[in-house]
C-alpha cells in the first residue's frame, strides 16, 4: 500500500517515524578546525521529519580529513557542537546517526597534520579534485599504510563512534563506500597489498569487517549501520572492483554475521539514475539478512514501490533534502519539489542552507 512509506518502523535500536531517510550530504560549512557551524542546528532540525537523518560524512581523525570545512568528531569542541545539533533534532522528534569518514587517498598535504602525505591501502594517486577551501586541487600522492598502522585506524573509528554517542547521536554509519579509505581496501583496483589486507576477497574486505566489528562491540551492533557502493566510481576516477557482485556479496554476508542495524547501499553512480538494473542489490540485501536502506536516484514512485514490495526497509533521499526541508510532507502530498542551485551545495553561510521555505511558503 502506498502509505507504507510513511508508516513507522524500527531500524536496529532506533524507532523511526517513517521509512524515509535523509542521506548524508557534505555541505562544507564547518569551521577550519572541523567544528560544525551553529547553522547546522537549524539545518538538521528543519529536516527532522525524516524517519532517520544520516548526518554528513564526518572525519574520524585529522588524518581522515580530505576536504576543507568538513566536520570532525575527534575533538571536544566538535562533540560539543554536534551535541547541540542532536538535541535540536531529538527535540523535534527525529532520529540521527553520524557517518564515520576516512577519505584515504582523497586528501591533500595542506589538509594533513604537518603536511604529511595522505594514507591509502596502496600508493596510487587519485585523479579527482579535492576542495581546499579557496579552490580545488588534485589529491596529493598517498603512501601505503603499514600493516602495523591499521589497528590504529580501527581504534580511530571506535573512538569516533564513542564520541558520537557522547554527542547524542542515536548510532553511527560506517562509511565504506564512494571510493574512500575502506572502499579503497575492498576494490582490487585500488588495493595492491600483499599482506593480510590485500589479495583475496577475504583479505580485502577484512578492514571494513574489523572496523564494524570493533565499533559494534563499543556501542552495540544495533546502533551501527554500514554503507557500501559497489558500482560507484566517485566522480569517474576510481575503477570498479574486478568482480563487484562477488566481492560486495561476500562482504554483505560477512557483515550480516555481526547483526548490525542496517546495510545502506548507493545503488549506482552518485547523482545519476538508479543502477539496480545493472547490479543485483537485492542479493546483497539477502546476504546481509538485516534492515536495508536503498539509495540513489529514487523518485516518489520508486520509493513507494520499493517499500511496498519489501525490497527496502527505508529509502534514502539526498539532494532533494537540500531545497526541501519538508521533503517528507511533499512526498506524502505528491507535491512539486524545489531545486537548489548547485553553487549553494558546498561552502558559504545561511543562504542556500537554512533559508529554503516549506511547501506553504512559510520559513522552515
Amino acid at each position: 500500500m502506498d502509505e507504507l512509506l510513511f508508516q513507522p518502523t524500527t531500524i536496529g535500536a532506533m524507532a523511526v517515524r517513517n521509512r524515509i531517510a535523509m542521506a548524508p550530504l557534505t555541505r562544507a560549512r564547518a569551521s577550519a578546525e572541523g567544528v560544525p557551524s551553529p547553522l547546522a542546528i537549524d539545518y538538521y532540525r528543519q529536516r527532522a521529519e525524516a524517519g532517520l537523518i544520516i548526518a554528513e560524512a564526518t572525519n574520524i581523525s585529522r588524518q581522515g580529513r580530505g576536504y576543507a570545512l568538513t566536520p570532525g568528531i575527534y575533538t571536544d569542541a566538535q562533540v560539543e557542537a554536534w551535541r547541540r545539533v542532536t538535541d535540536a533534532v531529538h527535540g523535534a522528534g527525529g532520529r540521527m546517526v553520524l557517518q564515520l569518514w576516512h577519505v584515504g587517498r582523497f586528501s591533500h598535504v595542506s589538509l594533513q597534520e604537518g603536511g604529511a602525505a595522505p594514507v591509502a591501502p596502496s600508493a596510487i594517486q587519485a585523479g579527482e579534485q579535492t576542495f581546499l577551501g579557496t579552490g580545488f586541487d588534485r589529491p596529493s600522492p598517498p603512501r601505503a599504510l603499514e600493516t602495523d598502522e591499521i589497528p590504529g585506524i580501527i581504534e580511530d573509528y571506535v573512538a569516533a563512534a564513542t564520541r558520537a554517542r557522547a554527542a547524542g547521536f542515536d548510532g553511527v554509519e560506517v562509511h565504506s563506500a564512494n571510493c574512500y579509505l575502506l572502499d579503497q581496501f575492498i576494490r582490487d583496483s585500488t588495493n595492491r597489498r600483499t599482506d593480510r589486507y590485500g589479495g583475496t576477497v577475504e583479505n580485502r574486505t577484512r578492514l571494513t569487517f574489523e572496523v564494524c566489528e570493533a565499533v559494534a562491540a563499543a556501542i552495540g551492533a544495533d546502533r551501527v549501520g554500514v554503507r557500501l557502493s559497489p558500482i560507484t566510481r566517485s566522480a569517474g576516477d576510481t575503477p570498479f572492483d574486478s568482480d563487484p557482485q562477488g566481492t560486495y556479496g561476500y562482504l554483505a554476508a560477512r557483515l550480516g554475521t555481526l547483526r548490525l542495524a542496517y546495510l545502506h547501499c548507493v545503488e549506482g553512480q552518485t547523482r545519476a539514475d538508479n543502477g539496480a538494473a545493472h547490479f543485483d542489490f537485492q542479493a546483497l540485501r539477502k546476504a546481509f539478512g538485516g534492515a536495508y536502506i536503498a539509495n540513489n536516484g529514487y523518485t516518489r514512485a520508486l520509493a513507494l514501490e520499493a517499500i511496498a514490495q519489501g525490497k527496502a526497509d527505508m529509502v534514502a533521499f539526498g539532494q532533494p533534502f537540500i531545497a526541501n526541508p519538508d521533503l517528507v510532507e511533499r512526498l506524502r502530498r505528491d507535491a512539486p519539489l524545489a531545486t537548489a542551485p548547485r553553487e549553494a551545495f558546498y561552502g558559504g553561510g545561511a543562504k542556500g542552507y537554512v533559508d529554503f521555505p516549506k511547501l506553504d511558503g512559510a520559513p522552515a
